[in-house]
């Protein structure tokens, strides 16, 4: 996914490198926050890999900036990426969220809508996070006091998902 977050950013512009870690601890914030030792190296190949260029400029001050921005073949990398998400791209909500930030860069519409229509047949399935003998537990049968709210909380987040998707998907559908 941090592939994907500094593609999805430097198609807006290109940055700096702290301006990009910056964008990216906005997005993730505390869930999964980024690392000098994780986004550096992460820069470094997809410099090697064509996907981005390392400008340097002159600072304010007596040290250089390095500026990033994205090449075709990175802008290419992105909208393919968007289109085809892994399968853990669409059930795990943190980085359905990274996707979902960057899905309107992708200029298909139905490419779009069929990114929803994974998420949305996902959220369809059955689950929980717990089972008794092999069936998901709703929150009712639950005699857990927290795992309980756990269950509700997600089915509350899990409704509203699926409205949401709903009428995306109606729009995405609409003639533009």
């Amino acid at each position: 996914m941090l592939e994907l977050t500094i593609l999805g950013f430097l198609y807006e512009k290109p940055l700096h490198g702290y301006e990009l870690k910056d964008r990216i601890q906005g997005l993730s914030g505390h869930v999964r926050p980024v690392s000098d030792g994780a986004l550096y190296p992460a820069i470094t190949r997809m410099v090697k890999a064509g996907l981005l260029e390392r400008r340097t400029e002159p600072g304010m001050g007596a040290a250089p900036r390095r500026t990033l921005s994205l090449t075709a073949e990175g802008r290419a990398e992105l909208f393919a990426r968007l289109r085809d998400p892994k399968d853990v791209e669409i059930t795990d909500g943190q980085r359905f969220f990274t996707l979902l930030s960057f899905l309107g860069l992708l200029p298909d519409r139905a490419a779009q809508a069929a990114v929803l229509r994974r998420r949305q047949t996902f959220l369809d399935t059955p689950a929980s996070f717990f089972y008794e003998d092999g069936a998901p537990v709703r929150a009712e049968e639950e005699r857990d006091l927290f795992r309980q709210g756990m269950l509700r909380i997600a089915r509350a987040t899990g409704t509203a998902e699926k409205q949401w998707l709903a009428e995306a998907l109606a729009e995405l559908d609409r003639e533009p």
